[in-house]
This record gives C-alpha cells, structure tokens and sequence, in this order.
C-alpha cells in the first residue's frame, strides 16, 4: 500500500464476529439495511451486495418481535457479522442477541433506564458480544441539551461517558463509541474530544448526511478529517440513497487515503482541454460502468489525448488516451496498443483483465511496443500541428494582457 502512512491513536481492540475493529486493526466499512428485517431473503440479497461493494460490518433494524425472528434465519447466511440497531426497548436487544448476532447498536438518548442498559450489557457479556454506544445528535438526552444550553461537542461526549459508566460498572468493555451529529463541524469536534477522553475504539460517521453529491461531500469532510488526524477504527456513509452507494464510497475513501488495499479500479482521468479529442467525460463514465464491481485493484486513466496523456499517467497500471480517431493504450506509461475510438473501454478493460492475471511486465512484453510507439507519435504531431502546442493559446493572451497592462 502506497502513499503516506497516518499515525493511528492507540485504542483497545474488539470483535465483531470474526472482523477485528481498533487496537490497529484495518479500519472497516460498515452499512445498514432499509429491508424489512423480517423479509429475510431481501434483506439477505441486500447484504450480499452490500459485502460485494465492500462492506465489512451490517446493521440490521430490530424493532419488533418479527424483526428478531427474521435475524435468527439471516444470521447463520449472511457473508459478513451482522449487527441489530436498537431503539427505546430494550428487550429487543435481548431478543437479537438471542438471535444470534454478532453484536448490538444502542442509542443512550432512547434507552435510558440503567437496569435496563446494564441487563443488555451483561447479556452480551456473557455471550462475548460487543456493544456500540451510538451518541446521536439528534436525539440526545434533554437534561444534556439543557445543561449545555443546546447541542454541543461537550454535551455528546458526556452522553457517551455516562453510558461507559453504566457499562463498567457490570465489568463490559467490549464498546466502540459514536457521536454523529449533522453539522460537520460539530462532529469533528466532538470526536476529537472523545479519542482523548477514552481509549474505545471509535466508529465515525456523519448522521442524515442526505442524498449525494451533497451528502458524500459532507460526509467524507466529517471521516476524511478525522481519519488523517488518526482518529477513527470503522466507518459509515449514512447517505439517502442506497446503502450499496454507502458501502462503495467508505471503500473508496479508505483506498484514497491509502488505508485500505485497493480492492476495487481506482480510475482517474484528465480534465480536459481545447487539446482533448474525446467527450472525456462520457468515455471516463463509460469506463466506470464497464468495470463496476470488478475486483481488479489496479489504477485505470482515461486521457483527453495522446499529447501529455502517457506522460501525465505514468503511474496508472494502465491507460488510455485519445488521438486522430484512435485510442492510444498504455501500461505504466509505455504504448502497447492502437484501437478504434468506438472500442477504447473495451480494450480498456481486457487489458486490464490480462494485467490483474498476469502483471504489467507480462503485458508489455506481448505488446509491439515499437509499433504503438510510432503509431502514438505519429499522431502526437497531427494533434500538435492541428491544435498547437499551446492548443488554449495562452501565450497570445499574455501577449495581450501585457499589452493591455502597459497601455
């Protein structure tokens, strides 16, 4: 894995099923369900396409007796741990762990009766399942909201260390924490004072963050910041969209800090120029679809043209630019190949099929190198007699805003 490494804070470790979160571990990528949790085979068909766009951890509803029942038959199948989001009854807490789950969600602005916290807390105890404690901004405590004079980082982080108490006082340690808010300010700071007041692992995310692009804006400035300060052991996009949009952007944003092994195509491309001589936009979007949930980690570029493109995306696995009606294929920046504009994604992803099998070394030696070479040259300087070396005529216009200037 490449790139700058972070310095992680130091927090304890737990389990959930066999998936390790904190103490070091591999920060994780966590969703929820919008099934009923009683319908059991579309939840389970959900799950099974959230793990497929890298979800390492679902939450499941669990609000009424059907919803437990429906747990104890999607547990046993799911491909990954399956935790059950509690809210204000307690005994449906009980009845999910006796459902088998792999761990329990609790929000302490909605259960609050300590008997009641501590009868969870030492059930899971017992069977050895961990218990996030889930601070939400919008619901949290009124005592609290009034004791600060509204909603702040302090009084979140005290709503979580007054159910910690609850929880050691049973001898329970095995929690990971949360205090989402809204307001992205709110809840980077609330975070920052919380990884300093215990050593829990700290599961991040930016509540009713709402529909993207909006709402993966505002929810990667949330986890971004806090991930590149240490802070933060597993994640959720909590997005009104799809959860699959959820689990593919907490991928994406792991493997873009360079926290997570690639697993999916990172694809990058130009932004364009008066040089391009394709609709990048529509070939980059082509792209994309055409290599889906693909499990091929390699970097993918998608060039404007032949001119900077190669150069520009040397470092890309492999890539494609644009030039004289053809597509320029290249592999860590060498050319390999010459294709029809209309068959650039499709080379684009056989290519890197072969490449994922058998390594760049590989393709590059079954490619005529020297042909596509020339070839790649050869329209390099149509382009550049066509368009110019400066194809947005820059230096024209300093021409003439020095002119302008000096008038």
């Amino acid at each position: 894995m490449g790139g700058v490494s972070f310095e992680r804070r130091t927090t304890r470790q737990i389990h959930v099923g066999k998936v390790p979160v904190g103490g070091g571990a591999p920060i994780t990528v966590q969703s929820m369900t919008i099934t009923k949790t009683a319908d059991v085979e579309g939840t389970l068909q959900q799950i099974y396409a959230l793990a497929a766009a890298g979800c390492d951890i679902v939450r499941c509803t669990c609000n009424e007796a059907e919803a437990a029942e429906g747990l104890a038959q999607i547990v046993p199948r799911s491909p990954i741990p399956v935790i059950a989001d509690i809210h204000h009854q307690y005994k449906m807490a009980l009845a999910a762990m006796e459902a088998g789950v792999h761990g329990l969600r609790l929000n302490p602005g909605n259960i609050r009766r300590p008997e009641h916290i501590k009868a969870v807390a030492s059930e899971a105890k017992d069977r050895g399942l961990p218990i996030r404690i889930g601070v939400n901004g919008g619901s949290l405590d009124p005592a609290l909201y009034e004791k600060y004079g509204g909603l702040t980082a302090e009084a979140m982080v005290e709503s979580a260390m007054h159910e910690i108490a609850f929880f050691e006082e049973v001898d329970f340690h095995d929690y990971k924490i949360s205090v989402k808010a809204s307001n992205v300010p709110l809840m980077v700071e609330a975070y920052r004072q919380l990884s300093e007041a215990t050593a829990a692992p700290l599961h991040l995310g930016v509540t009713e963050a709402g529909p993207p692009p909006a709402g993966l804006l505002k929810a990667t400035a949330g986890i971004a910041t806090l991930l590149l300060e240490g802070i933060g052991d597993t994640i959720r996009y909590s997005l009104t969209a799809d959860p699959v949009e959820e689990a593919r952007a907490g991928r994406q944003l792991l493997e873009a800090l360079g926290l997570r092994e690639r697993k999916n195509v990172d694809l990058i491309a130009c932004p364009s120029c008066g040089r391009a001589e394709v609709d990048v936009i529509d070939v980059a979007n082509r792209a994309m679809k055409a290599f889906g949930d693909r499990k091929l980690p390699l970097q993918v570029a998608v060039m404007g043209c032949v001119v900077n493109g190669p150069g520009e995306a040397r470092e890309a696995d492999i890539g494609i630019a644009a030039g004289n009606k053809r597509g320029h294929l290249f592999v860590k920046g060498r050319n390999v190949a010459v294709v029809k504009e209309e068959d650039m994604v499709d080379a684009l992803v056989e290519w890197a099929e072969f490449i994922h099998e058998h390594g760049t070394d590989a393709a590059i030696a079954r490619a005529d190198t020297t042909l596509a070479e020339r070839e790649a040259a050869k329209d390099r300087g149509k382009l550049l007699d066509d368009k110019g070396a400066d194809a947005n005529h820059s230096l024209e216009k300093i021409v003439e805003i020095r002119r302008t200037v000096g008038e």
